[in-house]
Order: C-alpha cells, then structure tokens, then sequence
C-alpha cells in the first residue's frame, strides 16, 4: 500500500516563503521521479516541479521557475518543495506525486501515486 502525505502547507503573506514535505511509504522511493502539482479552484491540476530519482534531473515551468525549488531526500523517502517569493496566484492545493519513470519528468499521465493535497494561501 503506497502512502503520499504532504505536509507544510498554510496562509503566507505574498512575497513570503513555505515548505512543503511529501512523505512516501509503500514504495522504493528511489525507483521513482518525484512531481508537486497545484489545483485552484475552478483551474485543472498543473505541474509546478519534478525530480529524477537521484535528483539530477528537475522540471519547473516559467510560472515558478527561480523562485521553487525541489529537492529529495531518498534516505528518508520525502521529497521537499521549496516556495519563496510566494504570490497570489499561487494559491491553490498542493500534491506531491510518484512516477515509475525518470527520464520525461513532464510526462504527466506517468504519475502514478498522489497524496491527498496540502492548502497553500498567499494573501496580498
């Protein structure tokens, strides 16, 4: 039984910064490319960031580009979503999820397992 939990979520005021952590269990965490995806409301589910499964390869759109970053920890099965310079528009639910491939980090169907989501607000 495989298990994503995202975690750090919360209200940031814009310009501000969070942390968001996505434990997995169930699963050989190395063996998967790790993504975090946001929904707002009423908005489909977009890609925001993507690790390779040792973490030399990563994904950002030029929505977040230079302001998140991802990171893994494989010894601790989590991977991290660095967010600063928040802004409005990034408010939305956060989802960390798994993909059995590495090498086409953007391939969004390939994503197997999500976790249930962590609610980011950044106020103006």
């Amino acid at each position: 039984q495989v298990q994503l939990v995202e975690s750090g979520g919360g209200l940031v005021q814009a310009g501000g910064s969070l942390r968001l952590s996505c434990a997995a269990s169930g699963l050989t965490f190395s063996n998967y490319a790790m993504g975090w995806f946001r929904q707002a409301p009423g908005k489909e589910r977009v890609l925001v960031a993507a690790i390779s499964w040792h973490g030399s390869s990563t994904f950002y759109p030029d929505s977040v580009k230079g302001r998140f970053t991802i990171s893994r920890d494989n010894a601790k099965n989590t991977v991290y979503l660095q967010m600063n310079s928040l802004k409005p528009a990034d408010t939305a639910v956060y989802y960390c999820a798994a993909s059995p491939i590495s090498a086409r980090l953007i391939d969004t169907s390939m994503y197997r397992y999500w976790g249930q989501g962590t609610q980011v607000t950044v106020s103006s």
